[in-house]
């Protein structure tokens, strides 16, 4: 690896650093990895950091074999962001990733070449949730309403923007994404990463194969971010929002119950209609009813539990 202002057409292509955070992911770290090897982007200019949390299982042992840059950091994936961000990454720009996130082939090369020819900060990256069952098919069509609004959270950005944005805030697990996103437009601008054409290069076979068996075909969609949350089970996920919710009023407390975002991100009306209405996104809903019913069952489940956690401390 070279530092990034030695790098020849540095220019051309600037350097991206990868962040992943990880715990115990066995079972994921290897399909990321294999995107980010099959990039379009030269590999030469992407330099990919994974931060692990006390792994105890392979995750490591697996990391090791396609990069160097392995860390043990911890509690939570704020700092583990944080420091991989601040304290590791060499590149322009910086994107983070989970450890069960498959990128599309030509992604970096398109959040790079859409970041500076609109002269934003950051970036929004549409993201498809992989999985076939009922709930699954739910929360595709769910994430699908979110991509550039105040419900999404930028992952694509210039470093320097992050450093003066002052990076996730430590003291929150959850809605630390929103929160970097209020800090970021006081400083700058979000884009929504938008390429309406399908990529050019396709996945390698073995990956576009199991892309197809979790429930979608990666040749019709544009430059995006397949997040594999498996299979969905209804209570595990459940147990995954309660978690995060601990830190909701928090946050809430920290920008005012009168921001505008929060109204959005927190308000009945936004979160139950409004995020499925605008810009006629409700012929989503129409075109596939059985997933829509699923939808806002879940968002019934998840706000009760929000409900639960204010009123009842749990």
């Amino acid at each position: 690896m070279f530092p990034a202002n030695h790098l020849p057409n540095s220019s051309k292509y600037p350097r991206v650093s990868i962040i992943i955070t990880t715990r115990n992911e066995e079972k994921n770290i290897e399909n990321c990895l294999l995107s980010i090897n099959a990039q379009t982007y030269p590999a030469e200019f992407i330099e990919t950091i994974v931060i692990d949390n006390s792994s105890t299982d392979l995750t490591k042992e697996i990391s090791l074999k396609h990069t160097n840059l392995v860390y043990d950091k911890g509690p939570e994936r704020s700092t583990q962001r944080n420091h991989g961000i601040l304290k590791v990454a060499s590149g322009i720009y910086v994107i983070f990733l989970d450890a069960d996130m498959i990128l599309s082939p030509d992604l970096i090369e398109k959040c790079q070449e859409f970041i500076e020819s609109n002269n934003l900060n950051a970036l929004h990256i549409p993201e498809i949730i992989l999985g076939t069952n009922f709930w699954s098919r739910a929360r595709r069509l769910e994430r699908s309403f979110y991509s550039g609004t105040v419900i999404d959270g930028a992952r694509f950005f210039h470093k320097e923007t992050f450093i003066k944005s002052g990076g996730f805030d430590e003291s929150l697990n959850g809605p630390e994404d929103w929160d970097l996103d209020k800090k970021i437009k006081r400083i700058g601008t979000i884009g929504l990463l938008d390429y309406s054409k399908k990529p050019g290069t396709q996945f390698p076979k073995k990956m576009e194969n199991f892309i197809r068996l979790c429930g979608v075909d990666p040749n019709q969609h544009p430059s995006v971010i397949y997040h594999n949350e498996s299979e969905l089970n209804l209570r595990q996920y459940l147990k995954k929002k309660n978690y995060y919710a601990k830190s909701f009023e928090t946050y809430i407390k920290k920008w005012g119950k009168e921001d505008s975002d929060i109204k959005k991100q927190f308000g009945f009306g936004y979160r139950y209609f409004g995020v499925f209405l605008e810009k006629n996104k409700w012929k989503l809903l129409l075109r596939n009813p059985v997933e829509a019913l699923g939808l806002f069952i879940l968002r019934v489940l998840v706000g009760i539990l929000f409900l639960r956690r204010k009123f009842y401390g749990r």
